[in-house]
């Protein structure tokens, strides 16, 4: 008969010899983290062959360490002499606690956990390292459920400082304590969850990896093109397909189909194409192919192959752009009128009137000196520029740009207007641009006469600080005109990125979901805010907490870009959380009103 919990108090760091049952990548690398650490590391795997490797891995790794300074040879050296292997689960008999990161199979799992429950003490923890599996389950089949826990690392385990310790109902406080106050000594940062598939990080992160295969199933972009959107576009470290490729293609549809499991989303059910890939073998990085191909199974250097971008480009020659047109007097507007000046094009800003026109041209001075104060520009750099730009308070000023660019506000019906102008005031061949992130480009070549000279072109904000650039072509765009677009591109040294005339383009179609699905989880009481942020900046490598970004976005333009994604998909998964709308409605924007999700400081 187990011993109760309550009868065994736990004191603030017991976890003094730790197991480590399953020795892959995963495995291994807590083993280092926690040798490193001062604990007795007992490494579990059932393959001699795995554990010598895992034994060679750590060697090597802690012999980087001291090249790079962060260990002394004595460290290392005391480190691995804490570390013994075994291929019997026997070995974890004086365990304080076993963390389990064997494969992620409900039947493995379950095996292990009940060969356990007969050899290791009363008191000690079991731990499984799933991010997908139910620990509420595992727990319930154990002898001891109130010792069973989640305890989710996030690879690699050295370097992330993220840990997800998932208690399950049945686990008791003492334990989740414990191993809290243990993460915090191994340096990492534990965020307590409950327990449901993929938990904070990997619940909003797996949603999101299955949109963009999806996306990529569908052709509407190259996935060369999606991964760039999101790294250029969001800051992240990697694109979502060459994520997919790392994670393994195979552990991603596994993820997803306990997600939607439970959720019953269809923004979780695993995209057909992940299916295919899995059954042919093609898992990513650890195979050698996945989305990419790569030059060795395990290799992480991406290769040429079938599906690779031709490097000529275009298969149209483009027009001829000297003078380009930024119509708006905002912040975007501006800022897209300075990329244009310092690539050495002529510019007429213009605006409603010469006074706002005047205004936006002073905000672009303002941010040239600031280059100028960091040594990006020279003072007589930044004058060339300033005189290229030429305000005005009439789009008349626009009868002789090669390039017009609309940068007003993201209103349909505003922007339909402005381009009936455009086409009544730009000369016959003057390529008109759009830079709405949600609207249809449609809709606007169709309040022209010439629609096959429209075409979308979505700079991110701050424009002079963004590399990306969202050439959006419709079903009237003429092959010539989206060629200009993308040399033009080239010339103001943005990185273009292709995709068609649907909502949200690539990045916002991929990076709203997941707003949206981070306030779903705060609604439901399943995190904090600034746990969720912390995850994904921890364990996600995101350079902002979804909250923080919509807070800096702006809650209302967020909510209106979910209504766009909503109509336009009509998926329900799609629909703006509840909480969102409510907060909008109440007039807490974000930080620009001083109240959004968190509360700020009044400038």
């Amino acid at each position: 008969m187990a011993t109760p919990l309550s009868d065994t108090p736990l004191s603030p760091s017991p976890l003094r010899t730790i197991a480590v049952v399953g020795l892959g990548t995963m495995g291994t690398g807590i083993t280092e983290v926690l040798a490193r650490a001062g604990r007795e590391v007992i490494g579990i795997d059932l393959s001699e062959a795995r554990t010598a490797e895992a034994l060679a891995v750590l060697r090597s790794a802690t012999a980087r360490a001291v090249t790079r300074g962060r260990l002394t040879e004595e460290q290392r050296t005391e480190a691995l002499a804490r570390v013994r292997t075994a291929t019997d689960l026997a070995a974890a008999a004086d365990a304080d606690l076993v963390i389990e990161v064997a494969p992620e199979s409900y039947e493995i799992k379950h095996q292990i956990f009940r060969e356990l429950d007969g050899i290791v003490r009363p008191e000690t923890i079991l731990a499984t390292g799933t991010n997908a599996l139910s620990v509420t389950r595992l727990a319930a089949d154990s002898a001891r459920p109130e010792r069973v826990l989640g305890l989710h690392f996030f690879n690699p385990a050295p370097a992330m400082k993220l840990v997800e310790v998932v208690s399950s109902v049945l686990t008791a406080p003492q334990a989740v304590a414990a191993v809290t106050d243990l993460a915090v000594e191994l340096g990492k940062e534990p965020v307590a969850v409950g327990d449901r598939p993929g938990f904070v990080a990997d619940g909003l992160l797996f949603g999101y990896l299955n949109q963009a295969a999806a996306m990529y199933e569908a052709r509407y972009a190259s996935r060369e093109d999606i991964d760039a959107a999101m790294r250029l576009g969001c800051g992240l470290p990697m694109g979502p397909l060459a994520l997919l490729d790392l994670i393994g293609v195979d552990t991603a549809r596994t993820v997803l189909e306990a997600m939607y499991a439970e959720s019953r989303d269809r923004l979780h059910a695993p995209a057909p194409i992940l299916k295919q890939l899995s059954e042919a073998g093609l898992t990513g990085r650890k195979t050698g192919r996945g989305f990419y191909t790569y030059e060795a199974p395990g290799s992480g250097t991406v290769v040429p192959d079938a599906l690779t971008p031709a490097e000529d480009g275009a298969a149209a020659p483009g027009r001829a752009v000297h003078a380009v047109g930024v119509a708006g007097s905002g912040t975007m507007a501006s800022g897209i009128a300075e990329v244009f000046a310092k690539a050495g094009y002529q510019v007429v800003l213009a605006a409603r009137s010469e006074e706002k026109a005047q205004a936006a041209k002073a905000r672009i001075g303002k941010s040239l000196s600031r280059s100028v104060d960091k040594g990006r520009l020279t003072a007589e750099a930044a004058a060339q520029v300033l005189d290229r730009i030429v305000p005005a308070g009439s789009y008349d000023a626009f009868a002789d740009v090669d390039l017009a660019v609309e940068a007003v506000a993201e209103d349909l019906e505003v922007k339909r207007q402005l381009f009936q102008t455009l086409d009544k005031v730009c000369r016959p061949g003057a390529v008109l641009a759009t830079t709405t992130s949600s609207l249809p480009v449609v809709a606007c070549a169709r309040a022209t006469s010439r629609p096959q000279d429209v075409i979308g072109m979505h700079f991110f904000n701050p424009a002079p600080a963004m590399k990306l650039v969202e050439v959006v072509r419709t079903v009237l765009t003429a092959d010539d005109v989206h060629a200009t677009v993308r040399e033009v591109c080239g010339r103001i040294r943005k990185h273009a990125v292709d995709c068609g005339d649907r909502a949200g383009f690539i990045v916002n179609a991929l990076l709203f979901p997941y707003l949206n699905n981070a306030i779903k989880m705060v609604q439901e009481h399943y995190a904090t805010l600034d746990d969720i942020d912390a995850a994904m900046k921890l364990g996600g490598g995101y350079p902002m907490g979804p909250f923080e970004l919509l807070d800096v976005v702006g809650l209302d333009v967020s909510l209106a870009i979910e209504k766009v994604l909503h109509r336009e998909f009509r998926d329900p998964g799609l629909a703006p959380a509840p909480l969102l709308e409510h907060l909008v409605a109440a007039g807490c924007l974000g930080r620009k009103t001083g109240r959004g999700f968190r509360e700020y400081a009044r400038r």
